[in-house]
């Protein structure tokens, strides 16, 4: 069996090679940009897209005179495989799945853009499709393969190619198994880089716990278990929220792409990047607590980007307590909900325990104990009264309990197929499969 796994540590280059890396990165994002203009070109004309076609086209643009700096500035390896991402977006475009999802979240329509091709005409852009990338969102990236060919770790210190030479990073645990690729990769002004590891296990990893657990996900509570325990959310965004809107009117006051609206603008990039890293920081803490103690998982399936849909309608049809749906669509996304999920899921592999999703159609109003559904059974947001049984619980543990007794279901079921669906998984920053 072999685990996939990626380490990411910060990098920490001195000036020159700060200057080397930021060429690098801004080659990849140059030619992602070109490449993407490209294959608009070849949408219009409903040419096939696809990785080939577009990393045959990479010496062309080195070739053009405009373009000599991409030879003395730039890493062949890293462009094809930032070409090879853009291949990979464009294929989830043409996903018929992907669109049947996009149609099931009944969004308000925005205002529709359009790219201008080179002969003058206009295509309209599409959502999901590949967007151009710019040196003022403040995130790049380039990504290495073949490591053993043109990297190295010594100590704390990695060699890179392209005269970067030793490295310095923050080497805060041991990388385990065969390095595959090298990510590097600069956010609001921070450098970071990612080993992509593989290890090859003799046998299953058995979980070391027999116990089960379901979770009831919410708001004001952020996980309710079936054993009774609750754990409050962190609200990173909520605690920055003043600070954030602060900034915003300050940098809206300021010139356009002025050196006084880009320093403002990196403000804003940071402390996006500290709220994100609290609350990635703080899911961590408790899935890897909450894996480790229990072999089977039950959580509910939940659609995130349906949940926070606007309620703000259309000008035909108004919508009807939009500021009121604005708020919960704020506080529902600070969570982290489907992160924590994801999280979940890879750890629950690596222990050898179990995920299960189930669908959390009435699980807030079924009785744990009869099983009687009804909708007067719940009472208020946390009181819940069988009107059946007269059973009284805490409806979050009610729900966490008819949680895990779904999961049972699923589990005992041939195929585990119908009342919840195969597990998919998608990490962020560790990815892990099982082969």
């Amino acid at each position: 069996m072999k685990i996939n796994k990626a380490y990411k540590f910060r990098l920490e280059p001195n000036a020159e090679q700060a200057v080397i890396l930021n060429n690098l990165v801004g080659s990849a994002r140059f030619v992602w940009n070109q490449m993407l203009a490209i294959s608009f070109e070849m949408f219009a004309k409903n040419e096939f897209i696809n990785a080939t076609n577009l990393v045959n086209k990479i010496m062309d643009l080195k070739s053009n005179p405009d373009f000599a700096f991409l030879k003395s500035s730039s890493n062949a390896v890293s462009l094809q495989q930032k070409i090879r991402d853009l291949a990979s977006a464009w294929s989830r475009f043409f996903d018929p799945k992907v669109h049947a999802r996009l149609k099931e979240n009944k969004k308000k329509p925005k205002k529709p853009k359009f790219f201008k091709l080179a002969d003058g005409t206009e295509i309209q852009l599409r959502p999901l499709m590949p967007q151009f990338k710019r040196k003022a969102d403040g995130c790049d990236s380039i990504r290495l393969v073949q490591f053993d060919k043109y990297c190295r770790i010594e100590g704390n210190r990695v060699k890179l190619p392209n005269g970067v030479g030793l490295v310095k990073f923050r080497k805060s645990q041991d990388i385990i198994g065969v390095i595959k690729n090298v990510t590097i990769s600069k956010k609001s002004g921070h450098w970071y880089i990612s080993f992509g590891c593989e290890r090859e296990l003799a046998e299953k990893p058995v979980h070391s716990s027999k116990t089960a657990i379901g979770l009831d996900l919410g708001i004001t509570k952020l996980l309710t278990t079936s054993n009774g325990e609750t754990l409050k959310p962190k609200n990173s965004f909520k605690a920055n929220q003043i600070k954030l809107a602060k900034l915003q009117r300050q940098l809206s006051r300021k010139v356009l792409f002025s050196q006084n609206w880009k320093k403002h603008n990196r403000k804003i990039q940071k402390l996006h990047h500290h709220i994100a890293n609290i609350r990635h920081d703080y899911l961590h803490k408790i899935t890897t607590s909450i894996s480790k103690n229990h072999a089977m998982i039950a959580c509910e399936d939940l659609t995130v980007i349906n949940m926070s849909t606007s309620a703000s309608g259309s000008v035909e049809n108004k919508g009807r307590h939009v500021k009121a749906k604005s708020g919960l669509n704020r506080a529902i996304l600070d969570q982290g909900w489907g992160m924590m999920i994801d999280m979940l899921e890879y750890k629950q592999q690596w222990q050898g325990g179990l995920l299960i999703k189930v669908n959390p159609r009435y699980t807030s109003q079924t009785c744990s104990q009869c099983q009687h559904i009804a909708k007067e059974n719940r009472q208020t947001q946390s009181k819940f009264e069988c009107v059946k049984c007269g059973h009284k619980a805490n409806a979050d543990i009610n729900a966490a309990r008819n949680i895990l007794s779904a999961g049972h279901a699923v589990l005992s079921a041939e195929g585990g197929c119908n009342k919840g669906r195969p597990m998919k998984q998608k990490t962020s920053d560790i990815r892990e499969k099982v082969a």
